[in-house]
């Protein structure tokens, strides 16, 4: 009898143990978020068309969604899928989503493989009611089209819906943006320190790298601080940046760093905190991804009423140098920005564009 009772005990506790651990953060592949789970084929219409709102497994489809194969296609056309075998195509106006768990009141990032199917402007549009945002994918930063992109949003409820939705109406019904691939991660706010004031200085918090992926994310323009999927961080120009994982990449310090690809048109800024007319260090470490971009960089940094240009000569070795330089503040609140002075593309790949690679950042008061 002293045995079942200190068995039961032991269970009891186990439970009570499991119950009060946190869960895991979340990161990773939505349900079906490299859509290798294939639709009925009676769901299909034509061989990709896809027919009902659930024709898509784990997915809520609305308007001309069609379910493809990466490759050549009829007609000539060839889409490029980087991160898999398939894909969906968003038609004019069309949409999927899913309603996925959460924590309300935290920060997530939702990462996705994205590109455009034809010549035209074509938009991807993101959005977690209430926060909603487009991708313009005209631009190709990679030559073979399939560019992976990062998006952050806030959870204002424990349940949220996921949707991406075409929103243009193009001439030529077999246009329209690609996806293959679909995941998520929870994201930490990072604090400054008394000896950095910059939050997440080394970029190492950052979006979840989806397997089969060695182009980096790219950072959307115009992403607030306050949903950047690079916390702390502000992307405030009209291109994107790149999130660059050690992995794949050379990365001077940690597991991260970020790569300034679109010359002034890539700019990362961030406000942090500062006392009027006290001096500060500004200290920062610039370099090159080791990816096959060469040529004369200069990355461009501001901080108050202050600018430094710092030249760096890239063989495409994985070189970089640190750099420091003082500025007085003029407000209790100084934002810091770089972005690159020149345009660069790979020595062996001119359609992919590439930049310098900025890493550490610190900003410390002057004793």
């Amino acid at each position: 009898m002293v045995v079942k009772v200190s068995v039961l005990l032991l269970l009891s506790l186990f439970f009570t143990v499991s119950a009060l651990r946190p869960a895991p953060p979340l990161e990773g592949l939505l349900p079906n978020g490299n859509f290798e789970e294939q639709p009925n084929s009676k769901d299909l219409k034509k061989k990709t068309v896809l027919q009902g709102k659930y024709a898509l497994p784990k997915w809520e489809i609305n308007g001309l969604v069609e379910y493809i194969s990466g490759g050549p296609q009829p007609g000539g056309m060839y889409f490029p899928v980087a991160h898999g075998v398939h894909a969906v195509r968003l038609g004019n106006e069309a949409s999927i989503s899913q309603t996925i768990p959460v924590k309300k009141g935290s920060l997530y990032a939702l990462t996705f493989g994205a590109s455009r199917t034809c010549a035209q402007n074509e938009a991807l549009r993101v959005s977690v009611p209430p926060q909603t945002g487009d991708l313009p994918l005209q631009t190709l930063y990679s030559s073979n089209g399939g560019d992976t992109y990062a998006w952050g949003f806030y959870a204002t409820s424990n349940v949220v819906k996921v949707t991406f939705h075409n929103p243009g109406v193009q001439e030529d019904p077999a246009c329209g943006p690609l996806l293959d691939a679909v995941a998520i991660k929870e994201l930490f706010l990072p604090r400054p320190t008394r000896v950095n004031l910059v939050k997440n200085p080394g970029f190492e918090e950052g979006p979840h790298l989806l397997m089969n992926s060695s182009h980096g994310v790219l950072l959307p323009p115009k992403q607030e601080d306050l949903t950047s999927p690079l916390p702390g961080w502000i992307i405030e120009s009209l291109k994107a940046v790149k999130f660059l994982d050690s992995a794949h990449f050379n990365v001077p310090f940690g597991r991260a760093a970020v790569e300034l690809l679109a010359g002034r048109e890539s700019a990362l800024a961030q406000i942090i905190r500062s006392v009027p007319k006290k001096v500060y260090a500004f200290t920062f470490t610039v370099g090159d991804a080791k990816n096959g971009c060469h040529g004369d960089m200069m990355v461009e940094a501001f901080a108050a009423q202050e600018t430094f240009k710092v030249p760096f000569k890239s063989q495409g070795k994985g070189n970089f140098k640190t750099v420091s330089f003082k500025f007085t503040a003029i407000a209790d609140r100084t934002r810091i920005t770089f972005y690159s002075s020149f345009y660069h593309t790979k020595l062996n790949d001119y359609g992919a564009l590439c930049g310098p690679v900025v890493d550490e950042v610190k900003v410390t008061p002057v004793a």
